[in-house]
């Protein structure tokens, strides 16, 4: 009787044990995040993080001080932030919670980034300017137009990364929304001439292009891009539009010197008249391949996330990320290693996290902060650099930009 009690003692030790484990694993998660020292000082937002070959991580954010607005940088190495250095300022930029400006290092001194400038008086009448510098951001060069087409229509929703020894672009073009009596107003008012599309390029270090291509003629207005690099050539990620207004994810891809025709990447089937605001995101190492968004096919919101081994002319299955009823998008997505990913995404106010594998296991969700649904705490941002990933998001409340790390 004796043995048969300590044995189902045992049995319930080990039941504990593994009981622990389990919230240990969540509690770790939740006590390895730690929200940090931001950079950014008040009147903050429209963050954006990136993280070049060496490791070192990149934030950009704009601040509106004096009746301007100030595009800043910070890099973060050993832990601390450098102090925030001013890319360039203006007093007639179009600055929107969705379509935020960007930052990128190859790793060489050498960065890039942009900004949107009003080109007319019409709400949505605005260009991308490049700016660039060879010196790792203690000087800049004056802002060069990435676009010639020379209409006062709608070019932004940017995406900027290295690229070889150049920077690939990619952003969403309205020349064809627009003629020469009109403005990109009616656009977006639903009275537009033509349709909104995707257009990509290759630019120098200094900024000025050498290849120009139209990847897609007809896309959702207005959400954002997302583009990686892989071993076969960069690809382009976007909500597309067809004539019937279904506005799934689509792929085009730059192989062998070509770009290949817009491919869905999973039929969603999503049917809405207007755009959601809400792009997807993606991550490349070699040709392992990794994209995450939001649909809301009958009224169902939901995050999914997809694998590709081969540059992305093929897919795995979506797995489901999210499907709250408070989901509201806004994602990003990080490669860890060749079969396992982090997925960041909003439900409600709350902004969440989670390391999602290729076989389908999904760990528990890591909540990294509470921001706001208004539009003004836009996109929240994640970046990974060694053992570390990085967030930034706008806090809503107190209007600055916040930063958190969370330890892998």
């Amino acid at each position: 009787m004796i043995k048969l009690l300590n044995a189902i003692l045992l049995l319930i030790g080990f039941a504990s044990c593994n009981d622990s484990t389990t919230n240990t694993n969540n509690t770790n998660s939740e006590s390895s995040l730690q929200h940090q020292y931001s950079p950014a000082d008040t009147a903050s937002a429209e963050p954006y993080l990136f993280t070049d070959k060496n490791g070192l991580v990149y934030l950009s954010w704009i601040q509106k001080a004096e009746g301007k607005h100030h595009l800043k940088f910070a890099v973060l190495n050993n832990e601390n932030w450098s102090q925030p250095i001013t890319i360039t300022s203006g007093n007639n930029w179009f600055v929107n919670w969705a379509d935020y400006p960007m930052i990128a290092s190859d790793g060489n001194n050498n960065l890039m980034a942009h900004i949107l400038q009003k080109s007319a008086d019409g709400k949505f009448t605005y260009d991308v300017k490049l700016i660039a510098s060879s010196d790792n951001g203690r000087s800049w060069s004056d802002l060069k137009i990435l676009h010639e087409d020379g209409k006062k229509a709608e070019h932004g929703f940017v995406s900027l990364i290295p690229y070889e020894d150049h920077f690939f672009v990619s952003w969403l073009d309205g020349r064809n929304t627009v003629n020469e009596s009109s403005d990109s107003e009616a656009h977006h008012n639903g009275g537009h001439h033509g349709d909104m599309s995707l257009r990509g390029a290759v630019v120098d270090r200094k900024g000025l292009k050498t290849a120009e291509w139209q990847l897609d003629d007809r896309v959702c207005d207005c959400c954002q891009t997302t583009a990686a690099i892989t071993a076969n050539g960069p690809v382009v990620i976007y909500r597309d539009r067809s004539a019937e207004e279904i506005r799934d994810i689509s792929i085009v891809r730059f192989v062998n010197g070509n770009w290949t025709e817009p491919k869905t990447i999973y039929p969603d089937e999503w049917k809405i008249a207007g755009c959601p605001v809400n792009g997807p995101r993606s991550a490349a190492e070699g040709n392992n391949l990794v994209i995450a968004w939001f649909s809301s096919s009958n009224e169902q919101p939901q995050v999914k996330v997809v694998f590709s081994d081969d540059g992305g002319a093929n897919f795995s299955k979506p797995i489901g990320i999210a499907a709250e009823k408070n989901t509201i998008g806004r994602v990003d997505v990080l490669l860890l290693d060749e079969t396992s990913v982090m997925v960041s995404w909003m439900e409600g106010s709350v902004i969440k996290a989670m390391k999602v594998h290729k076989d389908g296991r999904k760990e528990l969700p890591v909540t990294i902060a509470a921001s706001s649904e208004s539009r003004s705490s836009g996109f929240p941002q994640m970046t990974k650099s060694g053992n570390n990933i990085i967030f930034a998001w706008t806090d809503d409340k107190e209007k600055t930009v916040k930063v958190a790390r969370l330890s892998l």
